[in-house]
């Protein structure tokens, strides 16, 4: 006879149900962290939908078949973050001891936005929002509040930024003159959408022509004289620390002395850089961010969490609150009189949302501000340490020097390929590498010409993982030119 609904529910409460999962997450871990098997999938996106092209099922399966069938079909094609050859997006391979507090994340299923519905996560979030605040050298009185990603980070400071430049445009909206952001050309996308969704529109955000990958600061002060003149507002300007392409850090120090001489919003998008604030080593990229406003801060890249942990620090807690002033008496009313924590929902967008501080706070609490710095100060090294390597390669070339964990780099083969016919064989090499299950690397433009983009961001890459990407780019290479 079939089990009812609630039969099923009380027997996946068991350990036996825990343990099938539990040993799906070891079998994954082990089988990719010693970097035998292919890095991703040769099957195509319609082999991969016709895989699960089935109707919903009206009848349960018995939980040992779901999860034969996870690891079947699910596991067997997914990108191997894990694995050492994976050098592709800035995803993380996340830390181990922050995967398994996802599930009790899970389990627990608090709601962090009102602090009765998550007593502890508040006090948590709170907290470890205040530390992220200290490292970034921020005053009494700042703060913040977790998000999805950069990307949500950004467009709730650049919110709070319209509220300080525009307080009326919440209820009233922008009119007909808005002000502009000014950003440097490799800025992140989330700056232009962020302008397009704020009411602003794509075009009043200005791009700053950049040097060496990074912002032209006397190209920026030259634009904000324009833009003065002209008598056209200035809501916020934006500097990149870590940027998508290259990994480059804009002169945070001089485009903020800069910003604090002219009265304007000051806005870092420090998604990939941040975690460099608790490197001895690399904090330097990010010297004069305490003069930053805003800054946009993703655990989830270079402090290797899991998906999504995303940060948005203020300066001023005030701010950000005042960017969402709305009334919800059916919910907010704080932790009560004379209570240091209140409810995080009043700075956020999102109002069911998971508190994934705690598994922040526990990869903190194992690992230490000295561990996640030795983490990031190895997947650094490696993108010095294949620099180096292309240099003393005849069939690559470098295309910029790297300041975190990103590199771009060139094949150029024998040197007698004209540079269309090297932008159409950069971008190809990179499809079949990936396909070939060797490695798994991306591709970007730079300067107009197509370049191959390697991503390092798995702790367990060594020296000898470069040299066998160089091997495989190569070989797919004397395929690609036979």
């Amino acid at each position: 006879m079939t089990s009812t609904i609630f039969d099923a529910l009380e027997q996946d409460m068991g350990r036996d149900a825990a343990l099938r999962f539990v040993a799906l997450v070891e079998r994954y871990m082990a089988c990719t962290r010693d970097g035998s098997g292919p890095v991703s999938t040769p099957h195509t996106p319609a082999e991969l939908a016709e895989r699960f092209d089935e109707p919903l099922p009206l009848d349960g399966h018995p939980l040992g078949d779901v999860a034969e069938r996870v690891e079947r079909d699910i596991l067997s094609d997914i990108n191997r973050l894990m694995h050492p050859m994976y050098m592709g997006h800035q995803v993380s391979p996340p830390l181990p001891a922050a995967i398994w507090m996802e599930s009790l994340i899970g389990a627990m299923n608090q709601s962090v936005a009102v602090s009765e519905m998550s007593p502890t996560g508040t006090a948590v979030e709170t907290r470890l929002i205040r530390g992220m605040c200290e490292l970034a050298g921020f005053p009494e009185g700042s703060g913040g509040t977790l998000t999805s990603g950069g990307t949500e980070a950004t467009f709730t400071a650049l919110l709070a930024a319209r509220a300080a430049a525009m307080p009326h445009a919440l209820e009233d909206g922008i009119g007909a003159d808005p002000p502009v952001i000014v950003c440097g050309e490799h800025a992140h996308y989330a700056v232009t959408r962020a302008a397009a969704e704020l009411g602003l529109g794509l075009k009043r955000a200005i791009a700053v022509p950049s040097r060496d990958y990074r912002i032209d600061t006397q190209a920026l002060a030259a634009t904000l004289d324009a833009l003065e003149r002209a008598g056209t507002r200035v809501m916020a300007v934006v500097a990149t620390a870590g940027s998508t392409a290259t990994g480059s850090f804009d002169d945070i120090d001089a485009v903020g002395a800069m910003c604090e001489a002219r009265g304007l919003w000051f806005h870092v998008d420090a998604a990939h850089g941040g975690s460099a604030l608790f490197s001895p080593a690399h904090r330097h990229r990010l010297r004069g961010i305490e003069r930053a406003r805003s800054i946009a801060w993703d655990p989830h890249k270079m402090m290797l969490m899991p998906i999504a942990t995303g940060m948005l620090l203020v300066r001023d807690e005030r701010e950000l609150e005042n960017a969402f002033a709305q009334q919800a008496p059916y919910l907010f009313h704080g932790a009560g009189e004379g209570a240091r924590i209140v409810d995080q929902g009043v700075r956020s967008f999102q109002c069911s949302r998971r508190v994934d501080a705690f598994k922040v706070w526990v990869a903190i609490q194992r690992y230490g501000a000295r561990g996640l710095a030795a983490l990031y100060d190895h997947l650094c090294s490696l993108a010095r340490t294949l620099h180096d390597e292309i240099g003393t390669c005849e069939d690559f070339e470098r295309v910029h020097e790297p300041e975190s964990n990103i590199l771009c780099f060139r094949w150029v083969g024998d040197g007698t390929h004209a540079p269309d016919d090297l932008d159409r064989a950069n971008r190809e090499l990179r499809e079949r590498y990936n396909r070939s299950g060797r490695g798994w690397i991306t591709t970007t433009v730079l300067d107009g010409r197509r370049v191959l983009r390697v991503t390092l961001m798995n702790p367990r890459t060594r020296p000898e993982h470069l040299r066998r990407l160089l091997d495989g780019l190569r070989a797919e290479a004397r395929r690609l030119t036979a």
